[in-house]
């Protein structure tokens, strides 16, 4: 019997287990999208909730590691830099890196604010984050310059709130022309660095 004629042998002795169907399914879809969602994937959140440690285990010598907010219900991979890299500026061979925007940034830090307050107001996990369109386009009007047009302005927060659903950061306007605010965004967003730009621009705008 030749290399090849081994290679291909599918008898019984060859049979082994594989990973676990639904473990397999999990993390298939973490490495594609970066996160879990309880509301939208609910099997493959509870998967890995129930197997945290076995993916984690398959995760560590990809330098990434499952975080898991059950109170949310959300569940994201996080990267774990080498030990032995002091270099800031290392990078993931596996992730690419995307930097918002500045007006991505403030749009980013007003919906953390509103989600965090409809936590504050209902409890964690206990109802969908929603915010009207209406209410949300004159506090992103204040800390960047108004067109001086309604439609423009409204067409200019659409757009970015359209960009930041590629994220996972918000959905769609719905037909009450309102989104909801998905709960990544607490864990996606630095919160002294927003609250900071926030600040910043607010002083700017104050002073002008």
């Amino acid at each position: 019997m030749d290399e090849d004629e081994t290679l291909i042998d599918t008898g019984e002795d060859d049979a082994r287990p594989g990973t676990d169907p639904r473990i397999k399914a999990s993390m298939q879809e973490l490495i594609k999208h970066g996160y879990l969602e309880e509301a939208h994937k609910p099997v493959l959140f509870r998967t890995a909730v129930t197997y945290e440690a076995t993916i984690n285990n398959a995760l560590e010598p990809l330098d990434f590691s499952l975080r898991i907010d059950t109170h949310r219900g959300i569940a994201l991979l996080v990267l774990l830099p080498p030990e032995e890299s002091e270099n800031d500026e290392w990078k993931h061979p596996m992730v690419r890196r995307q930097r918002l925007t500045l007006e991505q940034s403030i749009l980013v830090a007003l919906l953390r604010e509103a989600f965090l307050l409809h936590e504050q107001e209902k409890g964690i996990g206990q109802a969908t984050a929603k915010l009207a369109v209406e209410d949300l386009l004159p506090k992103f009007l204040t800390y960047l310059p108004d067109s001086g047009s309604d439609n423009r302005n409204q067409s200019r927060l659409n757009t970015i709130l359209d960009q930041l659903k590629t994220h996972g950061i918000v959905s769609e306007i719905d037909k009450h022309n309102e989104i909801t605010i998905r709960p990544l965004i607490v864990h996606l967003a630095n919160a002294d660095s927003l609250k900071s730009l926030l600040e910043t621009f607010l002083t700017h705008a104050e002073t002008e």
